[in-house]
C-alpha cells in the first residue's frame, strides 16, 4: 500500500508545473481541506528536515515532495496563542489568547475561525484532537463553526496530572448538542488519541465524500507533546526513546489520512497541510530537537518559533521548497483565497494571502516579518527578512530573562550567538517600525483582555 501511495505522490509532482509557471488544473469551487497540526513538534524531528534521530519519515517525506516545503515558517509562544492564530488570523496577543486561565480561559466566541468561514459555503467541518483554545463552558468546537468533534478540551499534559477535582475527560460532541464525556483521559488513552483522531478523520471524509459534500477537516493531533507516550503499537520500536517511537506514529497516521484520501480520488481536489503548532518540546525526559536551530518553543529563539510546514494541492501548488518568510496567521486568509470567501473586515487581520507565492505565481511571500509576543503581552522579538532583534533575550522556556536587546542576522548566523546591534542600526529602525504600526492598529482594534467572557464585543469607539 505504501508503495502504491508513493507512486500515486510521484505522479502528482511529475504533473506540478515547474516555479512561476500557469497552474494546470483550476480545481473545484470548493476544495476539500485537511488540515494536521501536530503539538511542539521540533524542526529537527522530521526526516526531509534532518532528522536528527534517524527516524524514518517516508509519508511526510514524500507529501513534502509532492507540494510545498517552507523552511520558514513560523509560529507563536505556545499551544494556545498558535491554535488561535491558525484558526482566525490574528496574533494570540489579539484574541486574548497569550495566556490560558481559569476561570475563562480561550478565544471568545466573537471570534471567526476557519471553520466558521467555510461552513455557510456547504462545508461539513470536523475537528478530531486537541482543541486548547478554551475549555470554559461554551467554548467547545462545535460553538465555533465545527459539526462534530472528539478529542480533548485542553492539553496532553492533563493526563499524567492526578490532582484535578474531576478526572480529565476526552469528549465528543455535534453542532446543536452538548458535548459529552466519552472516557477518562489518563496515560492509557494519551497513548491512543492520535490513532483515534486519525480513524475518526478517515471516516469522517469518506461519510462527508459520499454525501457530495467538500470537508474541512481540523486534525490537532496531541503528539508530540509531553508525555510524549506513543501507540502501543510503536513503543519501543525504534531504539530511540518516546519521541522517535511517536515520530514514527505520526509519520503512519499522516499516511492513513493520505491513503483515504487516494482511495476516494480525491487527490487533485484536496488541499493537505501538515504543520507543527510550536517549536521542539522542552521538557525533560521528552526533549525535542530543533534541528539547526538553537532554542526550544515557549522561547524567541529559531528553535521555538520555525516549524515544518508542508502544503499539498495538486496542479495547483508545485513541488518546490522555500526559505520565505510565513507565519501561522497567514494561514485563514490564504484558505479563504483558495475557496473564494472573503475574510472579516470588521477587525484586525494579521494574516496575508500567500496563495500567489504557494502557487509559484510569484517568488517572494507576501510578508516580510512579524512580531513575537511573550505572556503577558510583552514585545519580546521581531524577525524581519534575515534578521532577528531579541528586545528581551531568554535561552530556556523557565530559564532567566536578560533585558539587553540583542540582533542576529539569521542567514549568516542560524544559531543567535553573534550580536551585531552596533553595527546595523537601520535594521533597528526599520524593526521599531514595524512594532509601532501594530500598535497604531491597536488603537483602532484594541486588544481583546485575556479572560473575557461571552458574549463579547468590540468597544464602540473601536468600530
Amino acid at each position: 500500500m505504501v508503495a502504491l501511495t508513493d507512486m500515486v505522490l510521484t505522479a502528482a509532482l511529475l504533473a506540478s508545473p515547474p516555479v512561476g509557471s500557469a497552474p494546470v488544473h483550476p480545481g473545484p469551487p470548493h476544495p476539500n481541506i485537511v488540515l494536521m497540526y501536530p503539538d511542539n513538534l521540533g524542526y529537527g524531528e522530521v526526516g526531509i528536515y534532518g532528522g536528527v534521530r534517524g527516524v524514518p519519515t517516508p509519508r511526510l517525506d514524500a507529501l513534502a515532495r509532492a507540494g510545498m516545503r517552507l523552511t520558514n515558517f513560523n509560529v507563536e509562544t505556545f499551544c494556545t496563542p498558535s491554535r488561535t492564530a491558525l484558526l482566525t488570523g490574528r496574533y494570540g496577543i489579539r484574541s486574548g489568547t497569550l495566556l490560558y486561565q481559569a476561570p475563562v480561559t480561550g478565544m471568545t466566541l466573537w471570534e471567526v475561525t476557519i471553520a466558521e468561514l467555510l461552513e455557510p459555503l456547504g462545508y461539513a467541518t470536523a475537528m478530531f484532537g486537541k482543541w486548547h483554545v478554551g475549555d470554559t463552558a461554551g467554548r467547545a468546537p462545535t460553538h465555533q463553526g465545527f459539526g462534530e468533534w472528539y478529542g480533548i478540551p485542553h492539553s496532553s499534559n492533563e493526563a499524567q496530572i492526578s490532582t484535578f477535582k474531576e478526572t480529565p475527560q476526552i469528549w465528543e460532541g455535534r453542532a446543536g448538542e452538548p458535548s459529552h464525556p466519552v472516557k477518562p483521559f489518563n496515560l492509557q488513552t494519551r497513548a491512543t488519541l492520535d490513532r483515534e483522531a486519525t480513524e475518526r478523520t478517515v471516516e469522517f471524509m469518506r461519510r462527508s465524500h459520499q454525501a457530495g459534500r467538500p470537508f474541512f477537516a481540523y486534525v490537532p493531533f496531541s503528539l508530540i507533546h509531553f508525555p510524549t507516550l506513543p501507540h502501543p503499537e510503536f513503543a519501543g520500536t525504534t531504539g530511540g526513546g518516546d519521541i522517535a517511537d511517536a515520530m514514527a506514529e505520526m509519520d503512519r497516521n499522516v499516511g492513513v489520512i493520505l491513503d483515504a484520501i487516494a482511495s476516494l480520488g480525491i487527490e487533485r481536489d484536496t488541499i493537505v497541510i501538515w504543520a507543527s503548532d510550536g517549536g521542539a518540546e522542552a521538557r525533560r525526559p521528552w526533549r525535542g530537537t530543533a534541528g539547526p536551530w538553537r532554542g526550544f518553543y515557549r522561547t524567541a529563539l529559531e528553535g521555538g518559533i520555525r516549524t515544518p510546514f508542508l502544503i499539498r494541492w495538486p496542479g495547483r501548488i508545485p513541488a518546490s521548497t522555500s526559505n520565505e518568510i510565513v507565519h501561522g496567521v497567514d494561514v485563514l486568509p490564504t484558505l479563504a483565497a483558495a475557496v473564494g470567501v472573503p475574510i472579516p473586515s470588521d477587525r484586525a487581520i494579521d494574516g496575508v494571502n500567500q496563495l500567489p507565492f504557494l502557487e509559484g505565481r510569484q517568488e517572494r511571500s507576501n510578508r516580510e516579518g512579524f512580531i513575537y509576543f511573550a505572556p503577558p503581552g510583552e514585545v519580546r522579538a521581531v524577525k524581519w527578512r534575515d534578521w532577528k532583534l531579541h528586545y528581551v533575550w531568554q535561552e530556556e522556556p523557565r530559564g532567566p530573562i536578560d533585558r539587553e536587546m540583542r540582533l542576529f542576522n539569521l542567514r549568516s548566523d542560524p544559531k543567535e550567538e553573534t550580536d551585531v546591534k552596533d553595527f546595523n542600526p537601520g535594521v533597528i529602525a526599520a524593526v521599531d517600525k514595524l512594532v509601532g504600526e501594530f500598535w497604531k492598529s491597536v488603537e483602532q482594534y484594541p486588544l481583546i483582555p485575556v479572560g473575557a467572557p461571552d458574549p463579547y464585543s468590540p468597544p464602540a469607539a473601536s468600530r
